[in-house]
This record gives C-alpha cells, structure tokens and sequence, in this order.
C-alpha cells in the first residue's frame, strides 16, 4: 500500500491558508489540492465541510494495482482536513474511451448540499456521479457573466445545472433562457433558481438538443450567451453524436446569429487539445481568457479553454 504521509502533509499546510483566503472571496467550494504531487494522482475539493477526493487511474497502475487505496485515502484526507470520514467522498474519473462518461449516474444516495459563490447559493450532490454539478474551474468566468448581466437577455446553452443562470439573474439580468437536454440537469437547474429566489417567466428553462435548437430558433435575440458543451455527446435523443473540436465552427456560427449586434459570447471547452478554428469567430472580437480564467485554487493551467467574443 502507498503511503500517504506526503499527501496528508500537502493537504494539512494548503488548507490552512486556502480556507482563510476561501472566508476573504466569499465562497465555500474550492479546491485543496490539484495533483500537486504526481505520484498522487487525485484532486481534493471542499465543498461547505465535505470534501470530494477524485483518483484519475491509468490502465498500467490499474495492471500493477498501484491505484490510490479508497480506505486510506479517505481516513488521510479526514485526518489532515479535520472532518468526520463520513464526510469524505470518493470519485475515480475514468477516460471516456474507456466506456463512461462524467454525467453517467454512479449512485442514489442523493447527498445534496448547499454552497455559496459571492451571494449564490448553488446545490452540488457528492454521491451520485462523478462531477458535483459545479465546475469550480469556472468560478471566475461566472464572477464575469454576473457583472455583464444587468438589463441583458442571456442564453445559457449546454446549461448543465445553471450556475451561469444563477449568476446572471442575480447579476440583473432582464431575462434567462437556459438550455439542456437532460431533464435531470434542468430540474437541478430549476432547484437552484429557487433556492435562490429567482422566479418568473423571464426565466426559461428548455428541454432540447442544443445542437439543433440553435438552427431551429426563429425570431428571437439575446445579448449575451454561455456556451459550455460537453468534449463529446451522444445520446439517443440526439440525432448525431457531437465532438467539439470537430463541431465547433458550425456551433459557434449558429450561435453567433443569435446574438444582437455587440453581444458577448463565451465559450469554453474542458478538452485540453483543443484547437479554435478561426472561421468560427471570423469577423468577431476574440478575447482568449485562459488561462487567466482559472481561479487562483487550480494548479493545472491547462484546465480548459475560454474565450469571449464578441460579436
């Protein structure tokens, strides 16, 4: 068994700092440790006093039984995190050629708790599946979105559990229009609208491809949308699978016809290869915000990709 001493050590210093910084920013879901250590292959989370452990195994560790040991890591991160082990929870992401995806169901046990984002409260389930239902890398993108929001119509595509609508309503948006094609992920959604106070049929919620709804929308505008599809997507209700760097170009360009005339438009892409085609922001302002746009609590700076455009 692998000993975790240089793990447990590396929690125990950063959260002390980290948590006082995390009090100072107003937030209370960040996280402590990024892969820090390579032979440590795992990031570490907080959310609101649970902690979520995610071990990214490979097939040789997985041949040589090197992978993380699940029990020890659990009592490693309740002693150097001082929290009961029960409020440690374990997720193993796995590559998707490898046969799952981050949006598969895991469990149903639906441990739901309540976090906080500069004024937000967002729901995040640590047992279910593999991702909370919050991309804490995007953090700071969501500060952005807030702060341009005000008397805006905003479009959430690829809307996931809404923390973008959450932001831009509160921010003053004139209205939202979120898109999704799980039901699961728009009764989220709707849950965090309300947990919010966030009512009215300013506020939209549709169940929908977004890859054809785009194509399909007649007669309607908005001046800033969120555009944060998943690397790859298929489904039976899809017509088509979906590849983002494949598909991008004719993604963004539907897109940008939905924009009036000197919206915004913010993209990204968790897939670390990715490559913008420059017909899909021809005649746009193209803003490159990565890897500025990852919060100071991610170590990994090639996270993800975002990019503001405007159109």
């Amino acid at each position: 068994m692998k000993d975790l001493t240089p793990l447990e050590n590396r929690l125990r210093k950063v959260a002390r700092h980290r948590h006082r910084w995390a009090r100072r920013e107003g937030i209370d879901a960040y996280r402590l440790y990024d892969w820090d250590i390579p032979e440590f292959r795992c990031t570490v989370d907080w959310y609101a006093g649970h902690v979520v452990v995610t071990t990214f195994p490979t097939r040789r560790a997985e041949r040589q039984r090197r992978e993380l040991d699940p029990p020890a890591l659990r009592m490693a991160a309740a002693r150097a995190l001082a929290v009961a082990p029960e409020r440690v929870h374990l997720k193993r992401k796995v590559p998707q050629k490898w046969g799952r995806t981050q949006y598969e169901k895991q469990a149903a046990r639906g441990e739901r708790v309540v976090v906080h984002e500069y004024g937000a409260k967002l729901w995040v389930n640590l047992s279910d599946y593999v991702d909370t239902g919050l991309f804490l890398d995007h953090r700071s993108t969501r500060r952005r979105v807030r702060a341009e929001a005000e008397g805006k119509d905003v479009l959430n595509l690829f809307a996931y559990t809404g923390a973008f609508t959450v932001h831009a309503a509160l921010g003053g948006a004139r209205s939202t229009t979120s898109v999704d094609l799980s039901n699961t992920y728009l009764g989220w959604l709707e849950d965090n609208l309300e947990l919010n106070g966030i009512r009215g049929s300013e506020h939209l919620c549709l169940r929908s491809d977004v890859t054809r709804w785009v194509r399909q929308v007649r007669g309607e505008r908005w001046d800033l949308a969120i555009v944060d599809p998943p690397s790859w997507s298929a489904s039976k209700k899809m017509v088509t699978d979906f590849e983002i760097q494949r598909d991008h170009v004719d993604l963004l360009q539907a897109v940008r016809r939905l924009i009036r005339p000197g919206g915004i438009l913010y993209f990204s892409t968790h897939l670390r290869t990715f490559r913008l085609d420059p017909r899909a922001v021809a005649g746009a302002r193209v803003e490159r915000l990565s890897p500025g746009s990852l919060p100071p609590d991610f170590r990994q700076r090639d996270l993800h990709h975002c990019f503001r455009i405007e159109v």
